[in-house]
């Protein structure tokens, strides 16, 4: 009987455990800061600690706080959009379980990588077959500490108390079909001492078997107050300068995704000089005047403020006023000019005709148009994304861009008259 109960391996020392084991996926068990503090990425350094600080969805956070607290927690799938706080969640809830201890409890495994069959049959039913026992102090002087390895003893005792452990699949969703049969049954057996959470982005890619095994939770895109909340705690902690249009910026570019959000304002708080400022200022990366360019780069360093322009030059998306432009020639120039202008401006500041096409879509829901205009602009605008997602010629793909306008400004005009 004793030999069915595998004991836990103490953990070794933090550093020397992460130098030693390759890590996969999205290894969330990471010390909170490093030497210098500069190294780590803000996404795992502001990660919530607790459930109280997990931002939005306030409604499911509470059920799941609930659900912990009367020990009542059923095996979870957290589904929605990434950045929007699921592996931030489940990690809040091994801490709240297991505190200190939660290392030993909980198996992290990125399933996009870990996906295969064996790996349901190895390591998730290997994990989920043992049991943790934790015992107190009245127990070992009852009995003595010897007594304690034997098993027995243990099932008897009633100063033990066994700790539910908790299985968590992320990006389940890339799991094969096989794994995810395999994984139905472990489910069953194991429900007495394991909680199993998956967490993916299309929950349609997991099986009805598994999705009827655990109570859904759908995590939507945060809202930008939520995502303007938690980038002023970070800017309010690292010091950092940035005006109301910096964070507008952030906000507009990360769609609801925190993690989004969080990497761009770092990025941009580490391209204190960057070549994308040179090429701003309408430089070439290899003509640029030594003289100028350490002029240009004491004066950056100096201000340190991440203002709109800074962000978007960081992700390379187009500026708000070059979009704006675009749309102007597109509705206003001749094919010849537009063409011309459009594929100047794409040069001269990098963009990527993919971008410009996005947020030209966006900008032709704010201009007034008729319906009937605006919506076959939009569906020309869709394929020609669609087209561009699957590598065709960004040329070919510009030009049926501006034809697309052209017979819409054909229609407006006859519209007018």
């Amino acid at each position: 009987m004793a030999e069915a109960i595998a004991l836990m391996d103490i953990d070794e020392d933090e550093n020397q455990n992460h130098l030693s084991k390759p890590n996969k996926g999205k290894n969330v068990v990471v010390p909170a800061t490093t030497p210098g503090g500069k190294a780590t990425p803000w996404v795992e350094k502001y990660r919530p600690q607790s459930l109280a600080v997990v931002a939005a969805h306030r409604d499911i956070i509470d059920t799941i706080d609930r659900l912990t607290s009367e020990n009542r927690l059923p095996h979870l799938l957290l589904y929605g959009p990434p950045g929007t706080g699921k592996t931030s969640t489940i990690l809040a809830v091994a801490r709240k379980l297991y505190g200190a201890q939660y290392h030993n409890m909980i198996l992290e495994l990125n399933a996009s990588d870990d996906r295969g069959i064996d790996v349901v049959r190895k390591q998730i039913q290997d994990f989920a077959s043992t049991q943790s026992f934790s015992f107190g102090v009245a127990a070992i002087i009852e009995v003595g500490f010897e007594c304690l390895v034997s098993f027995d003893l243990v099932v008897d005792l009633p100063y033990a108390k066994t700790s539910v452990k908790l299985v968590l699949l992320d990006e389940a969703d890339a799991m094969t079909k096989d794994a995810q049969f395999a994984l139905r049954r472990v489910i069953e057996k194991y429900t007495k001492n394991t909680r199993f959470a998956l967490i993916c982005n299309h929950v349609n890619k997991i099986i009805p078997a598994l999705q009827s095994r655990c109570t859904r939770f759908r995590f939507a895109p945060l809202d930008p107050m939520h995502v303007g909340e938690r980038l002023k705690h970070v800017i309010e902690a690292e010091g950092l300068d940035v005006p109301e249009s910096g964070l507008e910026a952030l906000k507009c570019l990360s769609n609801g995704d925190m993690r989004k959000a969080l990497n761009i304002l770092q990025n941009s708080e580490h391209s204190s000089f960057d070549v994308t400022v040179l090429r701003s200022a309408g430089y070439s990366q290899f003509t640029v005047d030594m003289g100028l360019m350490w002029q240009m780069i004491s004066t950056h360093m100096a201000s340190q403020q991440i203002t709109e322009e800074t962000v978007y030059l960081c992700t390379g998306n187009p500026l708000p006023q070059d979009v704006q432009q675009i749309t102007h020639w597109l509705l206003n120039e001749s094919f010849a000019e537009s063409y011309k202008r459009i594929s100047e401006i794409k040069t001269r500041k990098g963009l990527a005709l993919v971008d410009i096409v996005r947020e030209v879509t966006m900008f032709v829901f704010k201009i007034k148009m008729q319906s009937d205009i605006r919506v076959p602009l939009i569906s020309d605008l869709a394929d020609i994304e669609y087209r561009l997602s699957f590598g065709c010629n960004d040329k070919l793909q510009l030009g049926s861009l501006i034809a697309s306008f052209t017979r819409a400004r054909s229609a407006l005009v006859a519209a007018a008259n």
